[in-house]
């Protein structure tokens, strides 16, 4: 399975005239946040009901597509279309405005535009394998910094820049543009032994390290070897394009080694309205080595690198493409345990030996193939679209995570796998390689 749960969004909205956040009655506040494959989630009470969104600096305007049998009261309504990234050109939302939003004790929007999305299959929860009602960005980083430690998964939110002068001396500060509502920086991207600076999004909601947009570029040679690839899904559809090795990402003086790059073809961005001199992104894959400082107010960027800094770039090496398809309700035998008395007076549990037992009923998702990567492993074993895996390496998958299995099919060396698949009700193991497809090599 290769990065699947990628999710990068490139919007082409108007400004709107809303204040965002504020810190009420607080100097700063601590926000605990939940990270799945790189990507940062945060609850969010919106109009008095607790909901699960996925940060991401890539979007300018906050996004609900879920609401889960949840019932959020929305005033002030209108319908609209916009553009994303993908294969089609527009989709249908309602606008809100004036929503409440509060996240902790501190950090709220009494003000809030949220864009409902009326598309029913556009829900990211399916491919993350946790419930996720919706997107916020721009709003939640622009009044105030925003420092991200992925070792603690904590934000932690500043009153003003004065707040932090000490803890800001153990960063490398950048600058920072803020255009169109997104952040951007400078860094220096080495494909094979020439070093160009780029102006790159700094983008949350990517799983990637770096996205490039060839048709941008200068002169652009694809480094070989590469391969064909589903990238992800944008708003707008999926996208396509070609994953390779470049020799290097440079952030400074912080030099990351032989990351994958992501490149999507010319028709996936033909209907972007891209800033100027914009050569990529920056994803969270490079972004989770660091403690992040986002300073939108000052115009700035602070980095720190973390224990993870010069962990290797691996990618999925079976070629799986696989998405959560709900979940069953699995019944489970349970002795009963009685309780007797000890010669001390205490209680001890003792197992009933009769055929006495209890039911015991819990959900469990359940994981279906969607696809597989031509060529690769996975399809040359003879695994097809819808086929279901019941274990992987003798771990069953349903008491697993989509984010485990992913963890288990990434490699950067040739290792066997064993897969045991359900296809039309029928059991059957399926035996591979798991191998990068996309070594670097030196030329």
């Amino acid at each position: 399975m290769k990065i699947k749960l990628f999710f990068c969004i490139f919007w082409s909205f108007w400004i709107s005239a809303q204040d965002g956040f504020v810190l009420e009655n607080a100097d700063k506040a601590v926000i605990k946040f939940k990270l799945i494959n790189n990507l940062i989630f945060i609850p969010m009470t919106v109009n008095g009901v607790e909901l699960n969104f996925m940060l991401d600096s890539g979007i300018a305007e906050t996004l609900l597509f879920s609401l889960e049998n949840k019932e959020v009261d929305f005033k002030n309504i209108e319908k609209i279309t916009f553009k994303g990234l993908g294969e089609t050109v527009s989709v249908e939302a309602l606008k809100s405005i004036k929503n409440n939003i509060k996240i902790g004790n501190h950090f709220i929007d009494k003000s809030h535009t949220v864009f409902i999305v009326l598309d029913e299959d556009f829900n990211i929860s399916q491919d993350i394998g946790v419930p996720v009602n919706g997107i916020i960005g721009y709003y939640f980083f622009k009044n105030h910094p925003i420092e991200i430690n992925y070792l603690k998964k904590t934000i932690t939110v500043y009153k003003d820049s004065s707040k932090f002068p000490k803890r800001v001396k153990r960063f490398a500060e950048f600058p920072m543009t803020v255009d169109l509502n997104k952040p951007y920086m400078l860094a220096d991207v080495e494909m094979k032994h020439d070093k160009q600076s780029s102006k790159l999004l700094l983008d949350l909601g990517n799983t990637d390290s770096v996205w490039l947009f060839p048709v941008l570029i200068k002169d652009f040679v694809y480094n070989r070897p590469n391969i064909d690839d589903f990238l992800g899904r944008g708003f707008s559809g999926d996208i396509f394009g070609k994953r390779s090795r470049i020799n290097s990402l440079s952030i400074g003086n912080f030099r990351l080694n032989k990351p994958i790059a992501s490149m999507p073809d010319e028709f996936s961005i033909q209907h972007l309205n891209l800033v100027k001199d914009r050569k990529g992104s920056i994803g969270s894959e490079i972004l989770r080595r660091f403690s992040i400082i986002f300073d939108y107010p000052g115009k700035k960027i602070y980095f720190k690198p973390n224990q993870h800094l010069d962990d290797p770039f691996l990618i999925d090496g079976s070629g799986l493409e696989l998405k959560q398809d709900g979940l069953i309700w699995e019944k489970e035998e349970v002795k009963v345990e009685t309780a007797r008395k000890n010669s001390a007076g205490g209680e001890i549990n003792v197992i009933d030996n009769s055929n006495n037992f209890q039911y015991k009923f819990s959900l469990k998702p359940v994981f279906i193939v969607s696809g597989t990567r031509k060529d690769s492993p996975a399809q040359k074993a003879g695994i097809l679209k819808n086929d279901q895996l019941i274990s992987i390496d003798n771990k069953i998958a349903k008491d697993m995570t989509l984010s485990k299995i992913h963890a288990i099919l990434k490699t950067n060396i040739s290792r066997k796998i064993k897969l045991e698949i359900k296809r039309n009700g029928l059991p059957m193991k399926v035996d591979f390689t798991l191998e990068d497809p996309i070594p670097y090599i030196e030329e």
